[in-house]
C-alpha cells in the first residue's frame, strides 16, 4: 500500500513536470528526460535499475524491519516505527489506533488500485490519465 501510495504521487509529480535537478547518470541523462510509468525502463541503464533494485533490497532486509535498529518489535504489522520519529502514536486511545490503522489501509488500497489503472491504461494507449479523455481535458504529455 505505501509503495502505491508513492507511485501514484510519483506519477502525478512527474507528470505535472517536476524533477529532480540535475542527471541521473554518467552519460548526462538529466531526471527530466526519464519519462514516467514503464518508459523509463528503456531509458534508465540496466546498472540504474540494478543499483534502484540493490537499494530497495537494503531497506526490506535492514532498515524497514518491525524490529529495525535494535527497537522493539512493532505492536503490529507495518509498524516501523525505530524511536527516531515520533508522531505522537503513543497518546493515541486504541480506538483511534484502529481507526487510524484501517484508514492507512484503505488508502493503501485505494492506491493500488490507482498505480494498477494507471498501468493499464498506460499499456492500452498510452496515456494513463483517462479521466482526462472522458472530460474532455487536455492530457499530460508521456
Amino acid at each position: 500500500g505505501r509503495i502505491c501510495m508513492l507511485a501514484v504521487l510519483g506519477q502525478i509529480t512527474t507528470k505535472a513536470g517536476i524533477f529532480l535537478p540535475g542527471t541521473i547518470d554518467y552519460a548526462g541523462t538529466k531526471f527530466s528526460d526519464v519519462p514516467t510509468g514503464f518508459g523509463a525502463f528503456s531509458t534508465i541503464s540496466t546498472a540504474g535499475i540494478a543499483q534502484i533494485v540493490a537499494f530497495i533490497g537494503f531497506l526490506e532486509l535492514v532498515v524497514m524491519k518491525d524490529s529495525a535498529n535494535g527497537a522493539a518489535p512493532g505492536e503490529f504489522p507495518g509498524d516501523f516505527r525505530n524511536g527516531a520519529l515520533d508522531f505522537g502514536w503513543d497518546t493515541f486511545s486504541e480506538e483511534e489506533k484502529a481507526f487510524k490503522r484501517g484508514v492507512e489501509l484503505n488508502n493503501g488500497r485505494a492506491a493500488q488500485m490507482g498505480i494498477l489503472a494507471l498501468m493499464v491504461h498506460e499499456k492500452l494507449d498510452g496515456k494513463p490519465y483517462v479521466i482526462n479523455t472522458l472530460l474532455g481535458l487536455p492530457s499530460p504529455e508521456p
